[in-house]
């Protein structure tokens, strides 16, 4: 695709799921076309495969393997790293800018909204600044470096109760995010703290803190009992029906009262959409954008919206769950009404039926429900490993993940903390927007 004077502007704003799997579809549709240019609009360079974090945090992946250059995805698109700063509807126009560089305003006829969302702490005191969260690759370094360094604490630590707090890990959320980060947390840590001399594997402590009275309300009771009594056996704790009040930096309390010392507290429990769309016209009291069954955005015809930041609604009048198997699939579906917008063909609406839900518990263990069946133990964990394999958007990423999980087969995982000093050098002057 190239741009020409006539052309149609296509302006896709995120790299998650649903923006890049709108941009790839698109780049699929137009090959031969020279009638249309995308642009695609993203805060980093790459694209990042979150189902895999939980694994990256406890050095199972390597950081990079489950990243992917945005360019190299979609070589016919273009592309800008830059923040949003501005969308004007009136106008057709979108502004953005990069760190210390100018803001550039986009024109476009067709707008696709995917900017994802962010971490929701709901407002829950000590939360935002002592938790850990799971949503971005520098938080999975930032867990996995802040775990190692419990452990070089507690190896320095004499004093016993000290040293329980150090070794303590709290994950607080018990849907799918926060049931594979514990697993794996879980299992690092006790491998790792065979090489200490302070403590045993036995002194590691990871707690499963939920507000609901089970865990995976997405999956059925039996996998949901298979779960916990998995866990349980290889003695993580559960605290259900537990709201937690607040958080500071050595505990984290509970509603009840109760107060769980710790210098560990991970945060699943929820996500919000992007701040952003909560300040354009339209959005629904909970900052998402309302769309039509075509996934145009309500009461336009140039503006879609897909994934977290959206509010699409099924045949039964709910809004789909804002899981990465949906925003793929919503991705794909903007970006062939998109097309078919600009055509002036007739646009389908967005129907979808999730394939099935899975969730790694780790050591070859998994539960996974598909199609109504309900499958857990290796089956299960090996159709995880399958199914996320499949999912990876390039070749040689699918062969990185796979030898990595060989090597994890025969060698202990690396518990190297790389800990980088911030670099004193002079930053670059902001360019002001008349320069």
């Amino acid at each position: 695709m190239s741009s020409s004077a006539a052309a149609s502007r296509v302006v896709i704003l995120g790299g998650g799921f649903g923006g890049l799997y709108a941009a790839l579809r698109l780049q699929s549709l137009l090959r031969g076309r020279r009638d249309v240019d995308v642009t695609l609009v993203n805060r980093e360079n790459f694209f990042l495969f979150t189902p895999m974090l939980p694994q990256v945090a406890t050095s199972g992946l390597d950081t990079r393997h489950i990243v992917a250059t945005i360019r190299r995805i979609c070589p016919r698109i273009r592309f800008y790293e830059a923040d949003v700063k501005a969308v004007d509807f009136a106008n057709k126009t979108v502004t953005i800018v990069h760190s210390g560089a100018r803001p550039r305003t986009l024109p476009y006829d067709q707008l696709l909204l995917a900017l994802g969302s962010v971490t929701n702490f709901f407002g829950i005191p000590g939360l935002a600044e002592h938790a850990l969260t799971m949503k971005s690759l520098s938080d999975a370094i930032r867990l996995r470096n802040h775990a190692l360094d419990m452990l070089e604490r507690a190896e320095l630590e004499t004093d016993a109760g000290r040293r329980r707090e150090l070794l303590t890990f709290v994950v607080a959320g018990a849907g799918f995010a926060g049931i594979e980060t514990a697993a794996e947390l879980d299992i690092f840590m006790r491998r790792a703290a065979r090489s200490y001399r302070s403590f045993t594997p036995a002194d590691i402590r990871t707690v499963i803190v939920d507000a609901q009275d089970r865990i995976l309300p997405e999956l059925s009771p039996t996998l949901a009992q298979f779960t916990l009594q998995t866990l349980q056996k290889r003695g993580v704790e559960f605290h259900l029906n537990a709201k937690v009040a607040g958080a500071d930096a050595s505990g984290v309390t509970l509603h009840a009262g109760e107060r769980i010392a710790t210098h560990t507290l991970v945060w699943t429990g929820g996500v919000a959409a992007h701040p952003f769309i909560a300040t354009l016209p339209g959005a629904t009291s909970r900052g998402r954008l309302p769309t039509e069954p075509t996934l145009a955005m309500r009461g336009s015809d140039r503006v879609w919206a897909v994934g977290d930041c959206a509010e699409v609604l099924d045949a039964q009048g709910k809004p789909y769950p804002p899981t990465a198997q949906h925003a793929l699939r919503e991705g794909g579906h903007a970006g062939d009404n998109i097309l078919a917008a600009i055509d002036g063909r007739a646009l389908r609406p967005f129907a979808f039926t999730a394939i099935g839900q899975m969730a790694n518990l780790g050591r070859h263990r998994g539960v996974a429900m598909v199609g109504g069946l309900k499958i857990s133990g290796f089956p299960a964990w090996w159709l995880w490993r399958t199914y996320y394999l499949s999912r990876l958007p390039t070749l040689d990423k699918k062969i990185r993940v796979a030898i990595d999980w060989t090597l994890d087969l025969f060698f202990a995982r690396d518990t190297v903390r790389l800990s980088l000093p911030e670099p004193k050098v002079p930053s670059a002057p902001a360019l002001s927007a008349n320069e």
